[in-house]
């Protein structure tokens, strides 16, 4: 019995630990359909902390009838090991609604953990008396109300949506901005398949894991709907302007009802209608860089602290060292470069190693990279490993901060195992040719005063070194001009560049792994097409890669093969049991990039 209590005992506290890194947060949840005269609920929950000092204000239009009921709730759940707990508190209060009209559910606050949080001021409709004894054909379709919902009854833009919702109207190059895809609808669903997902031209993007669910209703623009969040991601744009997220197209079934008359009752029997539905395109202004920029600026964007240290205190000759960079902070950190260390030419250095640890809080991205240099120093002295500055830019102060790390003064002594130096060999060198025996051989040596140019041994040799010459020339040549046609390298090279990661693909249509074998695909064939038509991967789509295979004279249906198979693996990647066309799909994608080499254009 004590071993059962102990591991309770054991499990709760690791849930507490996990209830600690939960975010707090304080929210409003608005009432569903109201007539004029009905008594309703408004819900304030606050999650993951106690509170007090609740304070709500009046709302226009309606009587307080009692309140606030208090209830708790927690959950306890532990994936992979981690305990995460879960607690909320709701204060409900009951209203009567005295009139017909929009009305306002101003803000309200509380004191969680020494903070006060604060809920959005909410709009909701009072609808009048006279219109709930209306034909429910004449009545708004209403999540709550199945009687609007009837088979037959068109399915509205305003019943049925999707909507590209980002954090920011404008932003800076490099800047994280938060991006939600999000269903809203008053029917009930039965299938959803995106048919073409949104594209992100010019944007870098960071997913984020999310379980679509119609689990929470969601007052927009003063009517409920149920809302699933479809897909949610940072995306940080890479060129300023107004940049565009094209709109996405999902084919939809919802679920209305006829209403089959039984004698003596009626019961609801549900039909399903197909609607296509389009989202909205979400646009945003994205503000340059500031310049001039500061010498040593690599693109950092946020906020962020720097830390280095020396593993060790004692150097010697041919013994490895190494230095540990750290950065910490806020922003683009995922996409950061390594930094460059002004280390002592005496010293080899070997290719840095980075290992980048991020979570997302919000919509803004935060974490560590640690990066580790390796150096072996060659020579026995004393040497230092210059500081480095690091400059990021912080888009709340709207300017360039420069950090910078010490230096290190070190001393290196001689290893035990360094092996002798160039200057002790030379001088072992010297010691052994000093004296030499004196030859004993032939003493009659010959002489031959032939003209060697009259020899044919001569000739010969002669004209194997201008072929030489001639060759080494020609090839110089051919190279240099290779070298200088950078997108013609570019192009030769694209097909070898696209089998190489279509081997990737194969490993990973061997192992079942649909997730990562149609990323790898779409890798490949987008880098395959980037480099056939030198147009950045950021700046391509469907529509500029049309024009452009057609523009260098590549046949429609070689085109029309490489469009279609990135819509399908652009659709798969978030079909569910999309694993059995993973065959299908590496062999079009293969066929696709052999007809277009095939076919060279103009």
């Amino acid at each position: 019995m004590k071993k059962y209590s102990f591991i309770l005992f054991l499990f709760l506290a690791l849930a507490s630990l996990g209830a600690r890194g939960a975010d707090v947060t304080f929210t409003v949840k608005t009432p569903g359909r109201v007539y004029e005269g009905d008594r309703f609920p408004v819900t304030f929950r606050l999650t993951n902390a106690n509170g007090s000092d609740l304070r709500v204000a009046p709302i226009d239009g309606c009587s307080l009838l009692y309140g606030p009921s208090t209830s708790t709730s927690q959950s306890y759940s532990v994936t992979n090991g981690r305990a995460v707990s879960s607690s909320s508190i709701e204060y409900t209060y009951y209203y009567r609604a005295d009139k017909a009209g929009r009305f306002t559910i101003p803000a309200a606050s509380i004191v969680a953990d020494g903070k006060r949080y604060t809920t959005k001021a909410t709009e909701f409709s009072i609808q009048p008396r006279a219109d709930r004894d209306k034909p429910a054909s004449q009545r708004p379709v209403a999540v709550d109300d199945p009687d609007t919902q009837a088979a037959g009854r068109r399915v509205n833009a305003d019943d049925v949506f999707v909507r590209i919702i980002l954090s920011k109207s404008s932003a800076y190059e490099q800047e994280a901005i938060g991006c939600t895809i999000k269903l809203y609808t008053k029917y009930s669903i039965s299938s959803f398949l995106p048919t073409r997902q949104p594209s992100f031209d010019g944007f870098l993007i960071q997913e984020l894991d999310v379980q679509p669910a119609l689990n929470e209703v969601e007052n927009y623009r003063g009517q409920d709907y149920m809302t699933a969040i479809l897909k949610r991601c940072i995306i940080f744009p890479q060129k300023s302007g107004r940049l565009t997220i094209n709109s996405g197209n999902y084919d939809i079934s919802v679920i209305q009802y006829d209403n089959v008359n039984m004698g003596m009752f009626q019961v609801r029997q549900p039909r399903e209608s197909k609607i296509k539905v389009s989202s909205n395109t979400g646009s945003i202004d994205i503000l340059p860089l500031p310049s001039p920029r500061p010498d040593g600026f690599n693109g950092a964007v946020g906020r962020f602290t720097i830390d280095s240290r020396l593993v060790g205190n004692t150097f010697r000759t041919n013994d490895p060292a190494t230095l540990i960079y750290t950065i910490k902070g806020t922003g683009n950190i995922k996409y950061l470069k390594e930094p460059q260390i002004d280390f002592p030419s005496e010293f080899e250095q070997y290719t840095p190693k980075s290992d980048i640890q991020t979570s997302v809080n919000g919509n803004e991205v935060s974490g560590t990279m640690e990066i580790e240099y390796t150096f072996v120093p060659q020579s026995v002295g004393d040497f230092t490993i210059g500081a480095d500055k690091f400059v990021y830019f912080d888009p709340s102060s709207r300017s360039y901060q420069t950090l910078t790390t010490r230096s290190y003064p070190i001393k290196v002594g001689k290893g035990v195992s360094a092996p002798v130096s160039a200057s002790d060999q030379k001088e072992i060198e010297n010691k052994n040719s000093d004296i030499r025996h004196i030859y004993l051989g032939d003493k009659e040596p010959s002489f031959d005063h032939t003209p060697v140019v009259t020899r044919p041994y001569y000739w010969i040799l002669y004209a194997i070194v201008i072929a030489i010459t001639a060759s080494f020339i020609f090839i110089n040549r051919k190279n240099a001009r290779r070298n200088a046609d950078i997108v013609g390298r570019r192009t030769a090279k694209a097909s070898k560049v696209a089998r190489r990661r279509l081997k990737a693909a194969e490993k990973y249509l061997r192992a079942s792994d649909a997730e990562h074998f149609y990323e790898e695909m779409l890798k490949a064939l987008w880098g395959y097409l980037s480099d056939k038509l030198n147009i950045p991967v950021s700046q391509l789509s469907r529509d500029n890669i049309a024009t452009a295979l057609e523009s260098k004279g590549y046949p429609a249906e070689a085109v029309e093969s490489v469009v279609s198979i990135l819509d399908d693996c652009e659709m798969a990647r978030y079909t569910p049991d999309s694993s059995s066309r993973m065959d299908e799909a590496f062999t079009r994608g293969e066929a696709a990039i052999n007809n277009l080499e095939r076919n060279s254009g103009k």
